[in-house]
């Protein structure tokens, strides 16, 4: 179990598409979550998606990871940012 925490945390600070601001996860406002992944994918040069995509799934990949050990406040929170993403980006989903 060790190792798999390892390895995650070593994904989400070193991430080969996107430098990511130190504790962009820790943020109580889903804006400001938003708003730091969405410079990070702008500005990379090595990411293989379009930024929103990169963005997303940065976001999506640290959700899934932590899992069951998520508060559900967190939880909450990083589910916003991800509406605010698709703001950030015009991908405003339909019916929201």
């Amino acid at each position: 179990m060790t190792a798999r925490k390892k390895w995650s945390a070593e994904v989400t600070k070193h991430s080969d598409a996107l430098d990511l601001e130190e504790h962009v996860f820790e943020s109580d406002d889903a804006k400001k979550i938003a708003a730091s992944l969405k410079r990070s994918a702008e500005h990379s040069d090595r990411r293989k998606a379009e930024p929103f995509r990169s963005a997303m799934s940065m976001l999506n990949f640290y959700i899934n990871r932590a899992g069951r050990n998520l508060p559900e406040s967190r939880k909450r929170i990083l589910e916003k940012a991800k509406d605010e993403l698709r703001v950030a980006f015009g991908r405003e989903r339909e019916n929201s």
